[in-house]
């Protein structure tokens, strides 16, 4: 009983993405991210520095907030198709 648990636990830290991802890898495991990006002005999802910047990182040097991004970004994930 208790492995099930755990493989819930994992699975759902699996499904949450956090300020410490790069920009790329995001879109890259979930491609319908990329209009909660642009909605909220951080355009460079296509660019270079988006395989080495995190999300906090763009987020902070564009002005946006962090934490609005990060909760629109998870329930993005979230969404039935």
């Amino acid at each position: 009983m208790a492995k099930k648990n755990i493989k819930k636990t994992i699975k759902k830290k699996e499904d949450k993405i956090t300020k410490n991802m790069s920009i790329e890898s995001v879109v890259n495991k979930y491609p319908k991210t990329v209009q909660v990006f642009l909605k909220h002005g951080l355009h460079c999802i296509g660019c270079a520095v988006a395989a080495f910047e995190n999300i906090e990182q763009g987020a902070t040097v564009h002005g946006i907030d962090v934490k609005k991004l990060l909760d629109d970004l998870n329930k993005a994930i979230k969404k039935k198709k």
